[in-house]
């Protein structure tokens, strides 16, 4: 298969599209041409992954009238002229967009090439490109049950996010809690704000640090790397023995196999993984994202009984450790992790590998 994707801007898109071309690579023999911007996060991670990579210069519209926009609309188009030679040239089966407004120009060429695409919406709650590219896309896949009425009926399947499938495939190493210095036998939950840490999640775990320290369970506390040196310098000069501070975790799938529960925000990567893996989990959304989605990303869970939730506003040392000793409870967690394995989708990648086929034969 030939295979054209697109996505970028944040992990959450480059992620599970970096995941389902594993999942095709080792299935199959696939050719894979991704495109997206020069500058994003993508034009690092994937030509890391040892993917051809080309870039289009695009920019995301602004939420209120202004000259900028005018000049997004002229990228655009070139983007969209520059997408057709890059496909054109490559001959791609089937066209994936996973996200960013990257995926705007490379789709929508794709489409108007008449090439089989497919766009994939992570969230509960579609972001602007996705909303925009729904009308030419052939299809397209969701992870949300939210999600399904906000694009056109007959496009849409329900696959899940492909990541969910990497997290089930991690090995299973117990070890790994002791690489961090950590007891095997003692409960352990992870607090992470993303790859880059979050601050009202780094200053409530230092408030509730002293009181964390005399729990029953262990916390491997990741900072991010952003705030790790900062964070090191408010800690107590005696650190407690039972709380790990480190900057970034490498192999988090790993990790999340080995804990009791997670705090951290509720992007849908994240929440893919923790669900698939069955961790009880403790989401604070960030506000500060596209009609406030990662709230309804995590109320999803919520209501299903898969997750608890801790509004930014309302995140206190005081609520960050009543969540946890919540999640201390045996019967609560096991309860908690079992409704989350029933709401996961640990087959989501083949579910999407199944969607391009389909397309292509089409």
């Amino acid at each position: 298969m030939r295979i054209a994707v697109s996505g970028g801007g944040t992990g959450g898109h480059i992620y599970p599209a970096l995941a389902l071309i594993r999942h095709l690579q080792q299935k199959e023999e696939t050719d894979v041409l991704y495109i997206g911007t020069e500058r994003g996060l993508e034009s690092t991670l994937v030509p890391d992954a040892d993917i051809l990579f080309k870039s289009v210069h695009i920019t995301g519209f602004k939420r209120s009238l202004s000259v900028e926009n005018v000049k997004t609309v002229f990228r655009f188009v070139k983007a969209v002229h520059q997408s057709k030679a890059y496909l054109k040239e490559f001959k791609p089966d089937v066209v994936v967009g996973t996200g960013g407004y990257v995926c705007g120009p490379v789709v929508y060429a794709a489409a108007k090439l008449g090439i089989p695409t497919l766009i994939h919406e992570q969230n509960s709650v579609p972001g602007i490109t996705n909303k925009f590219l729904a009308r030419y896309a052939d299809r397209v896949a969701v992870c949300f049950d939210e999600a399904v009425t906000r694009f056109p009926e007959k496009k849409v399947v329900y696959t899940g996010n492909p990541r969910a499938s990497e997290a089930v495939e991690a090995e299973d190493t117990p070890a790994i809690l002791k690489e961090y210095g950590l007891n095997p036998d003692q409960p352990v939950f992870v607090i992470a704000g993303g790859s880059r840490g979050a601050a009202p999640i780094n200053k409530a775990v230092l408030q509730a640090y002293s009181e964390l320290a005399e729990k029953e369970y262990q916390v491997l506390y990741v900072t991010g790397s952003v705030h790790y040196d900062a964070i090191q310098q408010e800690l107590p000069e005696k650190k407690a023995d039972s709380i790990i501070t480190v900057p970034y975790v490498e192999n988090m799938p790993a990790l999340l196999r080995q804990v009791r529960g997670a705090v951290g925000r509720a992007g849908a990567t994240s929440i893919a993984e923790l669900t698939a893996l069955g961790v009880p989990a403790v989401y604070i959304p960030s506000p500060y994202v596209t009609e406030n989605h990662q709230f309804h990303n995590a109320d999803a869970y919520v209501k299903k009984g898969a997750a608890l939730m801790i509004e930014e506003k309302n995140l206190t040392a005081e609520t960050l450790v009543a969540a946890l000793d919540s999640l201390f409870d045996p019967e609560t967690a096991a309860a908690m992790s079992q409704k989350a394995r029933e709401v996961g989708m640990p087959q989501a990648a083949a579910l999407l590998s199944e969607e391009l086929h389909a397309l292509k034969r089409s």
